[in-house]
């Protein structure tokens, strides 16, 4: 199962996750990277895991 957001081709620091999601909602990503570091130290919120999976969800980057 794949979800319809693409991981970023450009914008990336490990996987393009985030990248994909900042440019899929036409965020900032540097808001957004924040955003998910500072809910991933809470400990209601697994980031890592979070991140993995959305790693194994979301569809390959986009080659322009």
């Amino acid at each position: 199962m794949k979800i319809d957001i693409h991981r970023s081709a450009t914008d990336r620091v490990i996987a393009g996750v985030i990248g994909g999601i900042a440019e899929h909602f036409n965020w900032n990503t540097n808001v957004t990277r924040l955003l998910f570091v500072v809910l991933a130290i809470t400990p209601m919120f697994p980031g890592i895991i979070a991140y993995l999976i959305l790693w194994l969800l979301m569809k390959d980057p986009i080659k322009d």
